[in-house]
């Protein structure tokens, strides 16, 4: 450790020791809120020359125990009467506190008050004066001011410090005030004759303690800054929003002035997670959050991350709680002057000229989106497109996006936006327009037109309107603008076109398809001149007053630059500026949706998933079925035949590969071993069509109708909700017991012969053969879908035909008609009459309310209204409270993490997997790599990091009274019964942005289970350490320095970068062996983070940790997607699994834990999920017809999943040469997917042929047969098309 002087504002890392160079005085006051403490120091200097000695300081200053113990005995331990006013409770600042109650115990006055207005009984109560008195002093601070700084400082040395001064009792000031720089107490209207009559007004609200202490330069500034702007301001000086007195006050000027937006500089949120309050406001205008940084500009500067972990909880998580859009540090902490007499530096907030400009400029233009006629306002939306090829235009997770794109024109042009030109029919319409012109594909680039261009020299006038450093980095990095690809005759082209004024853009690429190296070693790879074009025209050629991003998720707001709190140079500020940033994006991924929040001042407007379902079965897996049911059958009535039948299926087993999956022994002998693996196949097949599937894609603005209604409320009530009570409880699990069926359906052996009872409701769903619990299971969904169709007496109708030019039937098939509604009567229904009743009244209005709401958020976000904030998760996973969407989600109080719920799942999970291990390899698990990404630590409350730290045997501790994690404890190994397991992170960067309270904790975990004194076969992780410390001290590194490398646990991206990097090479096709990937991942995740690291370049130690793992997990927390949904599964997962086998020359076990049902964590094999996912979804002709409904976008995600599929294979060589074949017959050679495919995606369909045939061609699908020339010829049938 080190010891350091702190700094104004400036707090000192963790691991090193702050010492605040005061000397021992008889009153030491403690403050966490810096205006309270300039207040203090200001009185303090009118105080009389015999006025007792006297120390002032910020406790957060000195935050680790050695910190706390050099000021404990420095000053503390001397001093008479120690009052401490503290934020957020003792949580914040717990060891310092247990400190000062050994103090009061020794005879020293200790008081504690909280810091703002909420009593905190647990702090408190640990004062040794009484109530009445401690409360006093309280309310000197909280109502502040010079006259009561004065009377706190004689009231405490009148009472304890044996003076005698006159004082008076706490005076009560105004809560709310207008503040004006030139006027001791202001009016509205001083600032009414200074306003420009046709400016619109921006209220500015501030904290009043800010007024009290006199630090208000800051504010100054700030109006000045949006007068300059062309905007009236309005300081309001508030006590807290929290106070409803407060609040009223605000609401009446905002409404007397007619307010066009609120810029908010206060911390925390008016609304919290567990009560949630949509429009804290009651004026229906945008707030903005400008940033009051707690940090110096200079820390700021040099930081990688940007803001530190307090500004991140207090003015950006916090606020998106009350649906503020985050914008930019508007002001830094600074020393204003040195207090002698109480030692103390006094801090003011210094204010940053240049980014207080980008946020009066956003708070503008927001407000001329509420100003300018809709006939006026130039919209862009925008698609994004990766992989770069023109088969995947629109990439939205879940999103029909080009359907979504058509369905925003029709609202704008029915709210008479401009656009005059006639509307495409289709989506898929809407993307062969597009294509009509230039795109991302180099290969066609020359051939085709450009709707838009911008002059070169008008380029370079905004070029060099850059920061010098971001112009440096592109011409060093791409040359001269006149060499990009998109230059053409001197002019930049601009992929998109425009209906009337309305613009619909291409996303540009990020450079990696210009520059393939880059791919191996340039993870924060600067955009490239094409990139700046496009965004240049859109904000100064074109003028959007908006733009809209369609869909999760495009690239700007993963280009570099700072994690949160971005700086004139951050790449996604310099190109998309102050422009008002709206963006449809899915409900369940909170995590990238707060990226792009943080990084591009978004609006969100979430959207519902795609509809859910039963995959149900089809095909062979059906025939297996029928022969498996006739099979039992025979058992009983004809033996001979029953063994005919024996061997058909194990025919039919090995004909469909099926053999494979269940990996059954070649030399299995259809008679002998039947009872092995009939069971296994039957509970394979139970699982497969049980499986939840999506069914089609969602269409923003529309919600789920018909089957597709009656499946996805299905799919919401399947699993238990909120407390999993009465209303709450699963509707599957009620049936069971209404019927008193003696089961569990959501956690039962499928194959298991039934024995229970058959209720007659039940056997009139199906005619099928009733012979297992998953029989049994398949029933009483089947009974429930009945039981929600009649509830809501569903007209049977077809759902209108999306892009296919094919009807497709989504009507309810005709179901036997059940005596539910006289059933629900009885007594033992009563759940399952409540879970009915909530399903009328609650969750089907919901989730019916989706799509119009959708359309309504996105256009008020257009008209300068205020967007209400929501929750965000996985409805299937029971969060109901998400619904419905069209609101602007916020993710979590990152403080709380991992929550106690994550900690049950995550223990659970690891016991499963530490279990499984046991059995697969005949010993304990020690060395495990596991990824662990933001975004699902935000919906899931942090099950990965808690499932990792019960392997390491470490238990999250939570601060009494508030669900806020502040400690861990270590468990013992008589306790564990186990080793524990040493486990190597890698987290995504969003991860590293958002959770540095994660990080620390799971950092200081593993420093504290390697310093244990425990056997090395029980702590691999100590033995590790110590033997790496001694490597590290031979080579001749110090002591401290050896200690970090040896103990580094969590590694990731670059500072600044994002992502794994595999998908660049896979894409690009810029790979020779699986080694190639293994170096992709390695040089992209070689950053080690920590305590006292930042993204330390740590390239030997992550290949040293990969080269000793012997497993590889990753867990998925819902059934909304699937791994051959999305690159990232592959690329994080597969990734590591390539490294950790290339590095250790043979074989590693691969895990995914699935978490989609909260009580029931389940571990399998990497390669029975993949098994899952290719029969249950991808070769499902359910599914297959579901995509269809959607034309170009349905072909898309057909070229995405062989995409994903192929990728796995490369990266994990666990796909199996069958399982190409089932996605070629499926897609490629039935004729008519085919058909459908070259009609609305010629390009998906030649990028599904080429990646077959590359996959021959690498050897990764070994012996194609017949299927080599199948789909050679169909590659020289679509080359002829073209």
């Amino acid at each position: 450790m080190h010891l350091l002087r702190t700094q104004p504002g400036g707090f000192v890392s963790d691991d090193n020791i702050a010492d605040l160079g005061q000397t021992p005085a008889e009153l030491v006051i403690l403050c966490s809120g810096d205006s309270s403490l300039a207040l203090l120091a200001e009185a303090a200097q009118q105080l009389p020359e015999d006025y007792p000695s006297l120390r002032l300081a910020n406790p957060m200053q000195v935050q680790n125990h050695a910190s706390v113990d050099l000021y404990v005995d420095e000053v503390l331990r001397h001093a008479k009467v120690i009052l401490i006013s503290l934020h957020g409770g003792i949580a914040y600042w717990r060891y310092g506190v247990e400190r000062l109650v050994e103090l009061a115990e020794r005879g020293v006055q200790v008081i504690l008050v909280p810091g703002d207005d909420r009593p905190d009984p647990e702090l408190s109560d640990l004062s040794t004066v009484n109530a009445e008195e401690r409360d006093r002093l309280w309310q000197f601070l909280r109502q502040g001011g010079l006259g009561n700084a004065l009377d706190f400082f004689r009231c405490l040395a009148s009472r304890w410090l044996a003076r005698d001064y006159v004082w008076e009792e706490p005076q009560t000031l105004p809560r709310t005030a207008i503040y004006h720089p030139n006027k001791t107490t202001a009016a509205l209207g001083d600032w009414q004759a200074e306003w420009l009559p046709e400016n619109p007004v921006a209220a500015v609200l501030f904290y009043r303690s800010h007024l009290q202490a006199a630090n208000t330069a800051f504010i100054d500034v700030f109006c000045q800054r949006l007068q300059a702007a062309g905007l009236n301001p309005l300081p309001i000086a508030v006590a807290s929003l929290k106070e409803p007195g407060c609040l009223t006050v605000v609401e009446d000027w905002l409404d007397e002035v007619e307010a066009g937006v609120i810029l908010n500089t206060t911390g925390f949120a008016q609304s919290s997670p567990e009560a949630p309050h949509l429009r804290p406001f009651r004026r229906n205008i945008p707030v903005i959050q400008a940033i009051c940084a707690q940090d110096n500009e200079p820390g700021w500067r040099d930081s990688e991350q940007g803001l530190g972990p307090r500004d991140l909880a207090m003015h950006i998580a916090l606020p998106e709680l009350d649906g503020r859009i985050i914008s930019r540090p508007i002001s830094f902490k600074d020393l204003a002057w040195r207090s002698e007499r109480s030692q103390s530096d006094v801090v003011c907030y210094r204010a940053q000229p240049e980014r207080m400009d980008f946020v009066a400029e956003l708070a503008r233009r927001w407000i001329d989106l509420a100003r300018v006629p809709n006939g006026e306002k130039r919209i862009a939306l925008i698609l994004a497109n990766y992989p770069t090829r023109d088969g995947r235009i629109g990439n939205g997770v879940g999103l029909d996006t080009p359907a979504a794109a058509l369905n925003i024109l029709r609202a704008l042009q029915a709210e008479g936006y401009p656009i005059t030109a006639e509307l495409p029919n289709s989506g898929t319409e809407l993307i062969q327009q597009l294509l009509g012109g230039v795109s991302n594909d180099l290969d066609t680039i020359d051939l085709r037109p450009c709707q838009q261009s911008l002059a070169m020299d008008a380029y370079l006038t905004m070029f060099n309107a850059l920061p010098e450093a971001n112009r440096a980095a592109v011409v060093a990095r791409w040359g001269a603008p006149q060499n990009d690809p998109m230059c053409r005759d001197g002019r930049m082209m601009i992929a998109g076109l425009r209906f009337g004024l309305t613009f619909v853009g291409i996303q540009p690429a990020r450079g990696y398809q210009v520059d393939p190296s880059a791919v191996y070693h340039d993870p924060d790879l600067v955009p490239p001149h094409a990139y700046l074009a496009f965004y240049f025209w859109l904000r100064n050629t074109y003028g959007a007053h908006g733009v809209i991003h369609v869909g999760k998720h495009g690239n700007l707001e993963w280009l570099p630059g700072k994690g949160v709190g971005l700086s004139e140079n951050c790449w996604p500020d310099a190109l998309l500026g102050p422009l008002p940033n709206i963006y449809p994006f899915i409900v369940n991924d909170p995590g990238e949706g707060a990226q792009a929040k943080r990084r591009t001042q978004a609006v969100i407007i979430d959207h519902l998933m795609p509809p859910l379902t039963r995959a149900e079965t089809y095909g062979p897996l059906r025939n297996l079925e029928l022969l498996a049911d006739e099979y039992y059958e025979a058992q009983l009535l004809d033996p001979r035949r029953a063994r005919e039948l024996q061997r058909d299926i194990l025919q039919l087993v090995r004909e469909t590969q099926i053999d494979r999956e269940l990996q059954l022994d070649a030399g299995l002998d259809s008679d002998a071993d039947a009872a092995i693996w009939l069971p296994r196949l039957d509970t394979y097949l139970c699982d497969l069509k049980e499986s939840q599937i999506r069914d089609g894609l969602h269409i923003f603005g529309e919600s789920p109708s018909g089957r597709l209604r009656i499946d996805t409320l299905l799919a919401l009530l399947r699993i238990p909700r909120g407390d999993g009570k009465g209303a709450q409880s699963s509707l599957l699990r009620a049936l069971a017991k209404a019927f008193e069926l003696g089961f569990d359906p959501l956690d039962c052996a499928l194959a298991d012969p039934w024995t229970g009872p058959r209720p007659t409701e039940l056997q009139a769903q199906s005619d099928e053969v009733w012979r297992t619990a998953g029989d049994t299971r398949e029933r009483l969904e089947l009974f429930a879908s009945n039981l929600i169709s009649q509830t809501l007496q569903i007209p049977c109708r077809s759902e209108p035909a999306r892009d296919s030019g094919v009807s497709f039937d989504t009507d309810l098939p005709d179901r036997p008609p059940s005596r539910a509604g006289s059933l629900l009567q009885g007594p033992r229904w009563a759940e399952v009459s409540a879970i009915i009743d909530h399903l009328r009244e609650v969750v089907a209005p919901r989730l019916d309310a989706c799509g119009p709401a959708e359309m309504r958020g996105l256009l008020d976000a257009l008209s300068g209204r205020f967007v209400p904030a929501g929750p965000s998760g996985a409805p299937s996973r029971g969060r109901l409270d998400v619904l419905p969407t069209g609101r602007n989600f916020y993710s979590v109080d990152v403080r709380n993490l991992p929550t106690t719920t994550a900690w049950r799942i995550g223990f659970q999970s690891a016991t499963l997997i530490l279990e499984r291990h046991l059995q697969d390899h005949g010993d304990h698990l020690r060395q495990l790599g596991l990824s662990v990404w933001g975004t699902a630590t935000m919906r899931t409350g942090g099950d990965d990091i808690a499932q990792a730290m019960a392997l390491m045997g470490v238990r999250p501790v939570w601060a009494t009274g508030s669900q806020r994690v502040d400690d861990f404890e270590i468990l013992p190994l008589s306790l564990l019964d186990r080793p524990r397991v040493d486990v190597t992170l890698r987290v995504s960067g969003f991860f590293r942005d958002a959770f540095a309270n994660l990080i620390r904790l799971f950092d200081a975990a593993v420093q504290a289970v390697a310093a244990l004194d425990e056997p090395d076969d029980l702590n691999p992780l100590a033995a590790k350490v110590r033997a790496e410390r001694e490597a590290l001290l031979q080579s001749g590194l110090d002591e401290d320095t050896a200690r970090r490398q040896a103990g580094w646990r969590i590694f990731g991206a670059k500072p600044g970068a994002y992502g794994a990097g595999v998908q660049g090479a896979i894409d690009g096709r810029l790979w020779q062996s699986r080694e190639d990937l293994a170096e992709v991942y390695l040089n992209w995740g070689a950053y080690a983070y920590g305590g006292s690291d930042e993204g330390t370049s740590a390239r030997e130690q992550f290949v040293q940790r990969l080269s000793q793992v012997q497993a590889v997990l990753q867990n998925q927390d819902n059934r909304e997607h699937d791994l051959l949904d999305s690159n990232d599964y592959y690329q994080f997962q597969g990734g590591m699994l390539a490294a950790v086998e290339t590095l250790r020359g043979e074989a590693a076990a691969s895990y995914h834990g699935d978490h989609s049902q909260p009580d029931l964590p389940k571990i399998r094999t990497l390669k029975e999920e993949l098994n899952r996912v290719i029969r249950s979804r991808a070769a499902n002709p359910k599914w297959i017809d579901g995509v269809k409904r959607h034309g170009y976008k349905g072909a898309f995600e057909m070229a995405a999943t062989v995409d994903n599929l192929f990728a796995f294979d490369a990266t994990t060589q666990l796909i199996d040469d069958h399982q190409y074949a089932l996605l070629a017959d499926a897609y490629l050679l039935d004729p008519a997917t085919r058909e459908f495919v070259r009609e609305h995606n010629p390009h998906a369909l030649r990028d599904m042929t080429e990646r077959m045939l590359e996959a021959q061609q690498r050897g990764m699908w070994r012996e194609p047969g017949a299927y080599k020339e199948a789909l050679e010829n169909l590659l020289l049938d679509i080359e002829e098309d073209m």
